[in-house]
């Protein structure tokens, strides 16, 4: 299949394109990542770069099931259950017409399964539940652009969530966002529902999740981490934001103190796309795309923190911060 040449016809009424088919001829290439290759530590600053889009027509993930020591505050460690031994698992990123193939393969202890939202195709052939030792393989094609979820869907779902079990998918446009971003994060927002036993151990807080009493709201698996570890861009930068909330229960009104979204892409669909936009919603499941430029004369040289506007879970730990330029000024956020 490598050495062969492929012709995709993307229509509009499937894909999000426009109202005429457009054919894009590409040769079809293999890429293979295994997300268990290179774990990061669990209790390292997640990096939020997004990943790099490959030209390979064919994304093939193997996606281990691995239970782990994270930290998801300062201090507190937590046993979450992982895609690829973190929370939130690595970030996948693959092209609309792209051929996206999965291997998960359950390392863990208890049973498992994987959730694409991205995905259209049967639930109850790809997304079934695996015994530990077990694996699955399905595959799909990518039509839909976006900053999707992919979670665990094993009954009690809001259990596997709480725990860690999801990350993010970015589905670009075959002909790419309409503007040309110098920055590119990917922020996961969630939530942390745990309470200290009497050894002093953290456990999962089952009726506090039921309850949503959440005892932590994060960016990227861990409470304030981007505070004392800014992201960076550069005086003149268009940043763009892929924002996936995962919940498993609150929707995550983002927001960037002192500028102004120069767009947003609600869903990741860039016919939907919206202008000078202060706050936008994502819904627990959810996705979005958001653009913002950091330019002399306005929103310049300076600290910024992004948030959810939705304070009281700010509070809580959803809250970090972007430097641009050199900047050397004190957030109070």
């Amino acid at each position: 299949m490598s050495n062969t040449s492929i012709a995709i016809l993307l229509l509009g009424g499937t894909l999000g394109m426009t109202s005429v088919g457009v054919a894009i001829e590409r040769r079809a290439t293999t890429e293979y990542t295994d997300l268990g290759a290179n774990a990061a530590n669990g209790t390292a600053t997640f990096d939020a770069t997004a990943p790099v889009l490959s030209k390979a027509t064919v994304k093939k993930f193997r996606i281990p099931v691995t239970h782990e020591t994270i930290e998801i505050a300062d201090g507190v460690k937590y046993e979450g259950w992982t895609f690829g031994g973190t929370v939130p698992g690595p970030a996948l990123r693959v092209r609309q017409g792209d051929l996206v193939q999965v291997v998960l393969v359950n390392e863990s202890n208890t049973p498992h399964s994987i959730d694409f939202h991205s995905a259209r195709i049967p639930m109850d052939e790809a997304m079934k539940t695996i015994m530990p030792g077990d694996s699955v393989q399905f595959e799909f094609l990518a039509r839909d652009t976006g900053a999707y979820m992919v979670h665990c869907g094993t009954p009690p779902v809001l259990m596997h969530i709480m725990q860690g079990m999801y990350l993010a998918i970015i589905v670009d446009p075959v002909r790419g966002w309409g503007t040309q971003a110098d920055k590119e994060f990917v922020i996961v927002q969630s939530e942390f529902y745990a309470k200290s036993d009497d050894a002093g151990r953290v456990r999962p807080d089952w009726e506090a999740a039921r309850d949503k009493r959440a005892s932590y709201v994060v960016f990227n698996g861990r409470a304030f981490q981007y505070k004392s570890a800014p992201l960076q861009a550069n005086l003149g930068d268009r940043v763009r934001f892929f924002v996936v909330n995962a919940g498993p229960s609150e929707r995550s009104d983002f927001h960037v103190v002192g500028t102004v979204f120069d767009r947003v892409y609600p869903d990741g669909n860039p016919k939907n796309v919206l202008n000078s936009i202060q706050t936008w919603s994502v819904a627990a499941g959810g996705g979005a795309v958001f653009e913002a430029v950091f330019e002399e004369g306005a929103s310049g040289e300076g600290t910024y923190a992004f948030v959810t506007h939705a304070f009281a879970d700010a509070d809580k730990g959803a809250v970090g911060l972007i430097k641009v330029g050199n900047a050397q000024g004190h957030v109070t956020h």
